[in-house]
């Protein structure tokens, strides 16, 4: 047998042939095998660490649950806006721009948190920019926090 040659990585190759080239081919063949050995080791590690199926365990959380009469129960807690190019509606009712503060005030007194606090504003497109900051201001002058409806779900049943 030949003399054995030792690499970087602890690899061990026995030389069969005394040329330099096969030993130069052999060290860098092994190199490169010792590095696909340990790229595979490590995706091998990491895939078994992502898929592993044991629960974790953290502070409990609970999850609102998707009933429609808690939908409907939150929707008519929210007080709704909503501007077009003339009016303004709380709640589906026409309120005139000098009631509309007094108006909200006293369905926003009852609410103590910030969270019970939210007004959704919904405006039409034609709606003109300074009425919609006029009526954002005087919901703010009222207490209120302003979340805006940018799309809206509908579900429609088809027989």
């Amino acid at each position: 047998m030949g003399k054995k040659e030792r690499m970087a990585a602890g690899a061990t190759i026995e030389a069969g042939n005394k040329s330099g080239r096969n030993k130069a081919s052999a060290m860098q063949t092994a190199w490169v095998l010792n590095l696909l050995t340990d790229l595979a080791f490590n995706l091998l590690i990491f895939f078994v660490v992502c898929a592993s199926t044991t629960p974790e365990k953290g502070r409990p959380q609970h999850m609102p649950s998707a009933s429609k009469d808690k939908a409907n129960e939150t929707k008519s807690q929210t007080v709704e806006v909503a501007l077009t190019r003339t009016t303004v509606t709380i709640n589906g009712a026409e309120v005139a721009s000098k009631d509309f503060t007094g108006k909200l005030k006293e369905l926003l007194d009852v609410k103590t948190k910030p969270e019970d606090r939210i007004v959704v504003v919904k405006s039409t497109k034609d709606t003109p920019y300074r009425h919609w900051i006029r009526v954002t201001g005087m919901v703010e002058e009222a207490g209120g926090v302003i979340t805006l409806q940018l799309e809206e779900e509908k579900e429609i049943t088809v027989r």
